[in-house]
């Protein structure tokens, strides 16, 4: 009884957790930019205002002024992002952006992260069982590719290509090429996989007796 308890009570936590930490992110991120914006643009409005002729202080603040200004410049890149001029206009500063040294590896990264995860991970094939940090220790990673490279080549052998996700964050983790014989498949979805990350290992995958995944 008192098992079945703690069963019950561990997926309640479980099931708030992967409601609430998607929404605390957001909140923090979006706090953040408004924040950073209020900042930059507050103090320019104050002045425009007293151009014009309105009579409040240099230091006056406009309450609310970072909310606003993002969330119409997000619109305003909603809108131009539908048009074929604004798409050039966009691409054109994405080569900007990736031809400043150290930005190039910064801003290809997070994009392609971010359209990972707004997939729900998709890019991922499988995800699989390796031993790591060491000989013993098991952890979990998503297939990323399994084509032939380079780095097959000079191995000499079939090469994995492997991200290992951490915890809590997904988002964050090492890239690793192992040897195809050292991989194991698992059943689990590419998505009880990364609960299985963010949880910590609180959340496990049921997996039947029979070696069938979903029976209890």
């Amino acid at each position: 009884m008192l098992t079945k308890a703690k069963h019950a009570l561990r997926n309640t936590f479980i099931t708030g957790l992967f409601i609430t930490l998607p929404l605390a992110v957001t909140i923090v991120v979006f706090r953040f930019v408004f924040t950073g914006v209020d900042g930059l643009f507050s103090p320019l409005i104050t002045r425009l205002l007293i151009i014009f002729g309105a009579h409040i202080e240099p230091e006056y603040r406009i309450p609310g002024i970072g909310v606003i200004t993002t969330i119409t410049l997000i619109f305003a890149v909603g809108v131009i992002t539908k048009h074929y001029a604004g798409r050039k206009l966009i691409a054109m500063g994405e080569a900007f952006i990736v031809k400043i040294p150290g930005l190039k590896g910064i801003y290809s990264a997070s994009k392609q992260m971010i359209e990972t995860f707004s997939n729900g991970g998709m890019a991922f094939n499988k995800v699989v069982m390796i031993e790591y940090p060491r000989k013993g220790i098991y952890t979990i990673a998503f297939i990323t590719n399994t084509g032939k490279s380079e780095i097959s080549a000079r191995a000499g052998m079939d090469m994995v290509n492997v991200f290992v996700p951490t915890t809590p964050n997904p988002t964050s983790g090492f890239f690793l090429a192992l040897p195809k014989e050292d991989v194991t498949e698992l059943d689990m979805s590419v998505e009880d996989g990364f609960k299985l990350v963010i949880s910590g290992g609180m959340f496990v995958p049921p997996y039947g007796a029979d070696g069938q995944p979903g029976d209890a």
